[in-house]
């Protein structure tokens, strides 16, 4: 769940250590926090050039020459190339998460991946490992574009709120942080939820194919539901944003201030990339049987089949535990994992490489 949130742990880290100017959707607050807390404060720069060569020479931080729109282009074409890279693995995630919905739970007690996999490609062909892709990719730009304009009106407002005597405080720093991008998530997640919703239907469908796309998913759903049905599951979603985007950024800001500490020569980038990597496994599994209820609230009464759970959010981890036992919650966790690093990587990767195209372009010599 909530995969932006490690990447922006991720590019927070990353574009400090190339001198860039903004973070992406969760800027400013943190930034500003998060540079109190280094273990020992940076050398003084060097003096300025001459005039002359500061006219001559290429500038070092593209970000500061780029717009937002730029800005929201780049990450959105950076999450959507991630997402299509990873796209096997999260629909693998996905069949899991659903499995004890509508088959012998007996029968599933040693899930394999390598074995569903097989199943995908012999019985529904390649192609059918990006099942939903599309509607992810479509999902990206708009989620990005709310996601950002969100942060920086809520970071505004509580900073207003806190007032100016509390600009370089870092609890206040602290506060406006996980305040602004919680409400942020919140706010994104709620405007683009219909696209994860159809995103998922598409993504579980099997052999029989119900859903015949985007349109049709989104028709269906309206005529056989009512407007609501596209919000099945909401509830979950929001509950996980919180607790997702807080031990995301807690265990990353702590995993690299040690390693920063213990070997401070490492270059900063990796130590990014491996610290964002590893703050996305620990929200992965703290927050991972959200998700899982998350995806099944969005299935409840898809194609037509009668509704499983009629017992709410809370009822419905209980009714888990019942069925399938503790390890219920956590199907599907493993190609979950898999896609954890390689996503953070792509992403990050992608997204410096199109700010540094952009930069180019938007100054020509």
């Amino acid at each position: 769940m909530n995969v932006e949130a490690r990447v922006g742990v991720v590019m927070e880290g990353g574009q400090r250590a190339l001198g860039s100017a903004h973070g992406g959707v969760l800027d400013g607050g943190p930034r500003s926090f998060f540079q109190q807390q280094q273990p020992s404060p940076p050398p003084l720069p060097p003096p300025p050039p001459p005039p002359q060569q500061q006219l001559k020479k290429p500038s070092l931080n593209p970000q500061s020459q780029i717009g937002t729109v730029q800005q929201l282009l780049a990450g959105g074409v950076a999450g959507a190339f991630s997402k299509t890279c990873t796209a096997p693995l999260a629909r693998l995630t996905i069949l899991f998460q659903v499995q004890g919905m509508h088959t012998d739970v007996a029968a599933l007690s040693k899930p394999s991946i390598w074995q569903e996999a097989s199943r995908i490609a012999n019985e529904e062909g390649f192609r059918a490992f990006w099942k939903g892709n599309m509607v992810t990719i479509a999902h990206r730009l708009p989620y990005s574009s709310v996601n950002f304009y969100a942060y920086e009106r809520y970071k505004s407002m509580l900073q207003s709120i806190l007032g100016e005597n509390s600009k370089g405080s870092a609890s206040a720093g602290l506060c406006v942080h996980f305040i602004g991008g919680g409400m942020a998530g919140i706010t994104s997640a709620s405007a683009t939820y219909p696209l994860d919703l159809v995103r998922t239907r598409l993504a579980a469908q099997r052999n029989t194919v119900y859903y015949r796309g985007i349109w049709h998913a989104f028709n269906t759903i309206c005529r056989e539901e009512g407007f609501l049905g596209l919000y099945r599951g909401l509830g979950a979603t929001l509950l996980g944003v919180g607790p997702s985007i807080a031990i995301s950024f807690s265990v990353y800001e702590s995993l690299r201030s040690f390693w920063q500490y213990q070997r401070p020569n490492d270059a900063t980038v990796m130590v990014s990339l491996a610290c964002g990597s590893l703050s996305g496994i620990a929200s992965s599994t703290a927050t991972f049987p959200l998700d899982l209820v998350r995806r099944r609230m969005q299935l409840e009464g898809a194609g037509g089949r009668a509704r499983i759970y009629n017992c709410g959010l809370f009822g419905m981890f209980g009714h888990i535990m019942r069925t399938e036992g503790f390890r219920g919650l956590y199907r599907g966790i493993l190609p979950e994992y898999y896609k954890v690093v390689p996503s953070v990587g792509i992403v990050f990767m992608t997204y410096e490489t199109l700010k540094m195209l952009l930069s180019r372009i938007s100054t020509p010599d």
